[in-house]
């Protein structure tokens, strides 16, 4: 059963998603995605946030951009964490769909993340989880070594190449 619900508004938000779902794959973490639009089909949205918790989700991550109500939207329905991705836009470069999540009226919280943000909305997922999840717990602090070691490796090499050949 999924444990994360996975919704944007438009298929131009897959690139961002995609981040998202591919974090929860690599942490074996089951999620459910979706493209459901709030604006032009309410009542599908509706009908989606009202049943997430009976599927079994844990966590909605909600990406939207431009008037990204979709976020706001879910954690209005949905009683357990909702994270929003606010979404690149060409009109006003995502502060738009960045000031329309992080500012949920009181008692509507919304966890957002950076603009295009889908590898740390996965991520914040999974922690939320981890707190009842040892196995996965132990997943994450992997991942947060793997992560130290990369860069660990990207010194190494600066160190034996120098800056003037370290990207050649």
């Amino acid at each position: 059963m999924a444990k994360v619900g996975i919704v944007m508004g438009s298929d131009s938000d897959m690139p961002v998603m995609a981040k998202a779902a591919d974090v929860l794959k690599q942490l074996g973490i089951d999620f459910e995605m979706r493209i459901i639009s709030a604006h032009r089909e309410p009542d599908v949205f509706f009908e989606y946030a009202k049943t997430a918790e009976e599927k079994g989700f844990q966590v909605i991550i909600a990406g939207a951009g431009m008037a990204a109500h979709l976020p706001g939207m879910c954690a209005a329905i949905f009683p357990m964490p909702v994270i929003g991705i606010p979404m690149h836009t060409s009109s006003l470069g995502g502060r738009d769909s960045l000031y329309s999540i992080v500012q949920m009226p009181s008692g509507i919280p919304v966890a957002t993340v950076a603009i295009n943000g889908g590898v740390n909305a996965g991520l914040l997922a999974a922690k939320i989880l981890a707190v009842s999840d040892a196995a996965l717990l132990q997943r994450l602090k992997e991942y947060a070594a793997e992560l130290k070691e990369q860069v660990q490796g990207k010194d190494e090499r600066l160190q034996e190449c120098g800056y003037e050949n370290y990207g050649k």
